[in-house]
């Protein structure tokens, strides 16, 4: 049975880190050493489980950007993505943000359209991929 839980880091770092370490660097070439970051300690992070296995992470910063989502390629295509995305936005709105903003990478802009998102500004590259910034309000 899925379920999404909410941590700090302290309690995410040690399933989270795979999961960005295998999507972003070994499948779309990020460098490691700009996975992991300083907003990391400040973030929520969404974890998804699968029985005792993490099968997808996001986190939600401070000033209401979601990112760093990725879900495990034999995961994809179940609504994780989805699931991660709705918990997140659900904390914000409870913190009081009035909208989260994220940079979705372009093959992913239909997906965060169809959870409300729209786009804003040009595309443009962030470590090598091509990206678009999109937001929803609350």
């Amino acid at each position: 049975m899925l379920r999404i839980e909410l941590m700090d880091w302290e309690k995410a770092r040690e399933r989270a880190s795979p999961i960005r370490f295998s999507v972003f660097c070994e499948e779309q070439g990020v460098p490691r050493e700009i996975e992991l970051d300083e907003h990391d300690d400040a973030s929520v992070h969404a974890l998804a489980f699968e029985g005792p296995k993490v099968v997808g992470t996001a986190r939600l910063l401070p000033d209401g950007h979601i990112g760093r989502m990725a879900v495990l390629k034999e995961w994809r295509g179940r609504g994780i993505g989805g699931l991660l995305l709705q918990k997140l936005m659900e904390r914000a709105r409870a913190r009081g943000n009035r909208e989260v903003v994220l940079s979705a990478q372009v093959h992913a802009v239909p997906f965060y359209r169809a959870n409300g998102f729209v786009e804003e500004g040009s595309e443009y590259l962030e470590a090598g991929i091509r990206h678009q910034e999109m937001r929803r309000k609350l």
